[in-house]
């Protein structure tokens, strides 16, 4: 099973989504877009495309951030759906699979930054990779957009401050606006980098303090997220 990954910054690494990989001795490759690694020119070779998220949005130009290329990271991502792989997009990475497939992302209602519940849909109850999680559950957050819907896309769960945290837009793809990968060594690199954020802390209902990010124990959502990657394989599998 070979996983690539496309990184934005180095504070926005892939965390649990890669201790599941290296649990498995599956290959792993990155497109660390922040050092100029190029993205990858062919997706017959992967299983899995991994979009991680960034302080970018989907309409960020290459002017305003020179190693980011919005559409070219949405062709990628076309091919790897038309390609049948598996495609995940957190947080930028959600929004950029929406915009390929000719959604816009929105601004969320709320920021939302820390360890808050998501609440499944029905259709996310019912559902065979997303069961596992209940009608509820603790995941992490760091947005303030949320990824568009086509019109297949389904909603498998949302939050008090955000209406789409989980997207499925097919059987192999799908967009996670909430932060399942999240451990205390990647939150410690966030809280480096959200200074400005976190110093609002207090004016935002969703948004925790930088002793209450670093207090929250990030291992359950890390065992749902391997729950939901371990299903999602064997679907995958299966459909090859």
């Amino acid at each position: 099973m070979h996983l690539h990954f496309i990184v934005h910054e180095d504070f926005e690494a892939p965390g649990a989504y890669e201790i599941w990989g290296k649990r498995h001795n599956f290959e792993m490759t990155y497109s660390r877009v922040y050092l100029n690694e190029p993205l990858p020119s062919k997706v017959e070779g992967i299983d899995f495309l991994i979009v991680m998220g960034g302080p970018q949005s989907p309409d960020t130009t290459i002017e305003m951030c020179p190693h980011f290329n919005s559409l070219a990271e949405q062709a990628v991502i076309r091919k790897a759906i038309e390609a049948n792989k598996v495609v995940l997009g957190v947080c930028l990475g959600s929004q950029l699979i929406g915009e390929a497939l000719g959604a816009n992302f929105e601004h969320s209602p709320e920021r939302e930054i820390g360890k808050f519940p998501i609440m499944l849909t029905e259709h996310g109850v019912k559902h065979s990779l997303f069961s596992h999680l209940g009608k509820i559950t603790e995941v992490g957050h760091w947005h303030n957009d949320m990824p568009g819907l086509t019109s297949n896309a389904k909603i498998i769960a949302f939050s008090a401050g955000c209406p789409r945290q989980i997207i499925e837009y097919s059987k192999l793809v799908y967009g996670l606006q909430c932060h399942m990968e999240l451990t205390p060594e990647v939150v410690e690199l966030l809280i480096q980098h959200s200074a400005v954020e976190l110093d609002q802390a207090y004016d935002y209902k969703f948004v925790n303090t930088r002793e209450e990010l670093r207090s929250h124990d990030y291992q359950e959502m890390n065992k749902n997220l391997f729950i939901f990657l371990d299903k999602l394989k064997e679907e995958y599998l299966k459909l090859s």
